[in-house]
């Protein structure tokens, strides 16, 4: 697996076009949600863009600053050709070391996490910090991971 940080105006059409079938193929069509699923947050956006061997684009997330210390991940995302092999581990933890990188003050992480993956985050450091709440129809909450800048 190959991950590859693009801003929005680095983007290629054909990337963008990539990102935006595989969103679109997963959050509205698989999970059956009506939104604006395209939305400004990805102008502002740092992409996480994990490609297989062929360079076809399999696992994706977005990073936005969201607050001076603060970055939020979201749209994570796996084909679902390439679940179930611990891609979404490693998707997330490349969008940690990233914004570690490339935002080297953020003090926390957060992500509105689907409900059901609460484990899964629980695992990689995240806490919940709300109740469930629908998005979507989907349950979610809200997670943050809190970081230490002496570690960076």
């Amino acid at each position: 697996m190959k991950f590859q940080l693009r801003s929005f105006a680095q983007l290629t059409t054909a990337e963008l076009w990539a990102i935006y079938h595989l969103r679109t193929a997963v959050f509205v069509v698989e999970q059956h949600c009506a939104y604006q699923e395209v939305d400004t947050d990805d102008q502002i956006a740092v992409h996480l863009l994990g490609l297989d061997a062929t360079g076809k684009l399999v696992a994706y997330a977005r990073l936005i600053p969201a607050a001076s210390d603060h970055v939020q991940i979201g749209r994570v995302v796996v084909a679902p050709s390439a679940r179930k092999g611990g891609l979404g581990r490693q998707l997330v933890q490349e969008a940690i070391a990233a914004i570690r990188k490339t935002w080297p003050q953020t003090r926390q992480i957060d992500i509105e996490a689907q409900a059901y993956l609460q484990e899964f985050y629980r695992s990689l450091g995240f806490q919940a910090v709300s109740d469930e709440y629908l998005d979507t129809g989907i349950p979610h909450l809200d997670m943050i991971l809190p970081l230490n800048l002496t570690t960076n």
